[in-house]
């Protein structure tokens, strides 16, 4: 695997954040009365933003940004004969986390926020069922335009798109990405979550991605047949046939 796509994965990853968190203290500091606005100042930002990010590293790595989509990039593949190796995933992760918290400590650095860990916490069944959901639901999309042989002009925006509507129609605000999560603890800010939050999160995230994988193995995959088989002679004299 070439550095320069492990570069990519970090600075991607990193940017993301950094436009996560950074919108979210500026959507602080303008509105500071007003969660809906905040919420909506950040959102937009959010989909401009990833959907920029996907459009420029994409040519490079694939513009995964992600842990879960690097992991279904590898089920895939496995089935497919393309995709990451398991060593490759490793490395893809480990430079979207490390990415992820070089992006929230930019962001703090940028409007001067004090160091230091989250301290909001993010907890409830239904905060995690609307993880598990907005992150089944990114899966799904993004395997599918992959499928279908949507290329980057499409996935960008698309993605972008539904990120920022799950921004609104999930309880979780819709991290569904374990090294964004993993960014946002290091930011004690409008987009933090305290660490004793973080493994819940991460937890239904990887959850949701396997319903994601299998929505796309039940509408997408074909399905194995065997090949016909001999089982016996038929009564006109001819064999028949089992598929």
């Amino acid at each position: 695997m070439s550095a320069r796509r492990l570069l990519a994965e970090f600075l991607g990853t990193g940017l993301l954040v950094a436009i996560v968190v950074g919108s979210g203290i500026a959507a602080s500091r303008l509105s500071p009365g007003d969660a809906g606005l905040r919420l909506l100042e950040n959102s937009i930002a959010t989909v401009l933003g990833l959907s920029v990010l996907i459009l420029l590293f994409g040519p490079v790595s694939g513009a995964h940004f992600n842990p879960v989509v690097s992991i279904a990039d590898w089920w895939l593949g496995r089935r497919r004969g393309t995709g990451l190796a398991g060593a490759e995933v490793a490395r893809y992760v480990a430079a979207q986390c490390l990415g992820g918290v070089g992006g929230a400590v930019l962001a703090n650095v940028m409007f001067e926020v004090d160091a230091g860990l989250a301290t909001t916490e993010r907890t409830g069944t239904g905060v995690l069922v609307g993880e598990v959901v907005a992150t089944a639901g990114l899966v799904l999309l993004i395997l599918a335009l992959v499928l279908t042989g949507r290329g980057v002009a499409t996935v960008g925006p698309a993605v972008g798109a539904y990120i920022g509507a799950a921004y609104w129609f999930t309880s979780s605000t819709s991290f569904a990405n374990p090294a964004v999560t993993v960014g946002r603890m290091f930011s004690d800010t409008f987009a933090g979550i305290a660490p004793s939050s973080a493994p819940a999160f991460v937890a239904a995230q990887l959850a949701g991605a396997a319903v994601g994988v299998l929505l796309v193995v039940a509408l997408y995959l074909p399905r194995r047949t065997r090949p016909p088989q001999l089982v016996g002679t038929g009564a006109a004299g001819g064999s028949t046939m089992e598929a």
